[in-house]
C-alpha cells in the first residue's frame, strides 16, 4: 500500500517540477489570461472570472489523474 502512495508521490512531484521548470523558463505563456477569460474593470473594482484557463486546468488535471490511475494497474 505504501508502495503505490510513493509512486503517486513521486509522480506529482514530478508533474510540479515538469510544471515549475516550464513556468520559470517561459515566462511569457500567460497563464491567467487567456483569450476567453472575462475580465470587468470599473471605478473602485474589478471581476475576473478565468473560464478558459479552469477548462485548460480541468483537462490537464484529468490528463494527470488518469496516467496515476493507470500506473496503478
Amino acid at each position: 500500500m505504501f508502495n503505490e502512495i510513493g509512486k503517486v508521490l513521486i509522480f506529482f512531484g514530478l508533474a510540479l517540477v515538469v510544471v515549475g521548470l516550464v513556468l520559470t523558463l517561459i515566462p511569457s505563456l500567460r497563464l491567467g489570461r487567456l483569450p476567453g477569460d472575462i475580465l470587468i474593470r470599473r471605478d473602485n473594482w474589478s471581476v475576473y472570472v478565468p473560464i478558459t484557463s479552469s477548462v485548460l486546468f480541468s483537462v490537464v488535471l484529468s490528463f494527470l489523474l488518469w496516467v496515476a490511475a493507470s500506473l496503478r494497474r
